[in-house]
Parts: C-alpha cells; sequence; structure tokens
C-alpha cells in the first residue's frame, strides 16, 4: 500500500488575501460632497469654532481684553516718554497694537487645530459624511470674526482714550480690512505648525518665538529714528513694521500708500506657500 501526498501549491499560485482599508471603504460608500454642501458644511464648523470661543474665557480674551488692555496700558506708560503726551503718541501706537493684536490673535488658530487634533476630535469627524477639508476651512472662516472683533475694539479703545484718525471712518475700515487680511494670511503658518507639531504646547511656544520679535522689533511702538542703525536696518525690513506702516497711511491718513501694497503682496505670497502646505499636511491625519 502506497501514500500519495499532494504538492504544496507553488508560491506562484497562492492568492495573497487583499487587504481592504476600512476607512477608504466607508469613504466610497458616501456620496461626494458637492460644492454647496462643501460651504455649508465649512460654515457650520466656523459657527462651531465661534461657540468654543464664547465658552471658553481664555480664548474670549485674546480676541476682547487683550486690545483693551494693551491699548490702555501702553497708551499711558510709554505715551509721555516716547512722544511727549498720550494724545501725540495715540497716532503711532494704535495702528501697531492693531497689528500686534491680529497677529497674536492669529497664533491661536494652530494651536487649537492641534489640541482637536490630540483630543480626537478629527477622528470622529473621519465618520461624518462631510467634506473632508470643512474641519479645517471652518475655523480658518471663524478666525475672520475674531480678527475683525480684536481690530475693532482696539480703535474703539483708541477713540475713547483720545485717538481722532485722519482718515477718516473709510482709513479706519481700510485699516482694519487688510489686518484682518494679513492676519488670516499669516494664520496659514500657524496652521501648518498646527499639523506637524507633536502638541498645543509646542504650537504655542513655537509660535511665541518667532512673533513676539518680530511684534516688538518693529516700528509698532517706538519711532524708527530713535533706534540705534543695526536695529534700525532689521526694523526697516521686518514684515511687521510694514504691516504697520499701512495701517499707519490708512487709519492716519486715509492713503493707500506702497506699503499697503507691499502687505497685500506679502499676504497673497505666504498663503500660495503655507496654504497648500497646511492643507496637504492636514489629510495626512484624515
Amino acid at each position: 500500500m502506497s501514500t500519495v501526498f499532494a504538492d504544496p501549491a507553488s508560491p506562484a499560485d497562492r492568492v495573497t488575501p487583499r487587504v481592504v482599508d476600512p476607512a477608504a471603504a466607508v469613504a466610497r460608500t458616501r456620496p461626494r460632497a458637492t460644492i454647496a454642501d462643501t460651504v455649508s458644511q465649512t460654515l457650520f464648523m466656523a459657527w462651531r469654532s465661534l461657540k468654543k470661543m464664547r465658552r471658553n474665557p481664555e480664548q474670549f480674551f485674546d480676541v476682547a481684553l487683550q486690545p483693551l488692555l494693551f491699548t490702555a496700558m501702553f497708551a499711558y506708560i510709554f505715551g509721555g516718554a516716547i512722544s511727549g503726551n498720550v494724545q501725540r503718541y495715540l497716532p503711532l501706537l494704535i495702528p501697531g497694537i492693531v497689528a500686534q493684536t491680529v497677529l497674536t490673535t492669529c497664533m491661536a488658530t494652530g494651536v487649537q487645530l492641534r489640541e482637536d487634533m490630540d483630543k480626537g476630535v478629527f477622528d470622529r469627524f473621519k465618520s461624518l459624511p462631510i467634506a473632508r477639508i470643512a474641519p479645517l476651512a471652518g475655523p480658518m472662516t471663524a478666525d475672520l470674526v475674531r480678527y475683525l472683533i480684536a481690530a475693532s475694539l482696539t480703535f474703539v479703545m483708541g477713540v475713547i482714550i483720545g485717538y481722532r484718525p485722519g482718515g477718516g471712518v473709510l482709513g479706519v475700515l481700510g485699516a482694519i480690512v487688510l489686518s484682518v487680511f494679513t492676519g488670516w494670511a499669516l494664520a496659514w503658518i500657524f496652521t501648518w505648525f498646527g499639523t506637524i507639531a507633536k502638541n498645543a504646547r509646542s504650537v504655542q511656544g513655537l509660535s511665541m518665538m518667532i512673533l513676539f520679535p518680530l511684534t516688538f522689533l518693529s516700528n509698532a511702538f517706538v519711532p524708527v529714528t530713535s533706534l540705534p542703525t543695526g536695529l534700525a536696518d532689521f526694523v526697516k525690513v521686518n514684515p511687521v513694521s510694514h504691516l504697520v506702516s499701512a495701517t499707519r497711511d490708512l487709519a492716519n491718513h486715509g492713503v493707500v500708500s506702497g506699503e499697503v501694497g507691499w502687505t497685500v503682496l506679502a499676504g497673497l505670497v505666504v498663503i500660495a506657500v503655507f496654504a497648500p502646505l497646511s492643507v496637504r499636511s492636514y489629510r495626512r491625519h484624515l
């Protein structure tokens, strides 16, 4: 009696089991979001971000209390030393405070994004039938409201303590629009930081390390002529100085100067570079 053993199948005849990505399989079963759906979902996410700001006092501080506090504090502490009195210092100070407030506010964009990612909020968004870009575009849309509030309150506080903008209503509105646009453009940088950093604390530390020197080593609070030669050269090429000068030209004189054009151009360049980087890095987490 003989025993016959079957030959094992050769490696070429074996069938490799198909690996299915659950997230991709679920995504294929969903209807693709239309442009109208994406817009409505983005606005919904923006509303969510605004509600978070209202319910978190520390976020509301950056938008509402910081402009009022910094404007009054800087005016009465440095006004006499720099310009002789508060009234003559306000045309120099208020546009600088507007720039500082908007830049400080846009820093929170990356921090909040990283916090949502660390808490698993974005993991929940993956399971929802929404456009994948909506959780990122929504907070960026809500930030426009935050910048508008911060810049407007700074001018209101300035008017209360004696600031009288020579550019009139149109000049002030132009300065606010320019500041909001610049803050929104720079927010893409901090959004990118939020997608690549390890935690929210890292985003905040990195953002402060960049923003604070640029803000205080500018012409926001003191005239450039009062600075040493080497420092004055840096202040002149500092992008924050161009924003402050453009804001002063609009608010104090109602003039659309070359500084305004350079500031808008710089904002467009920042958006063109960091918006794609932020979106690409953000998609890796989905």
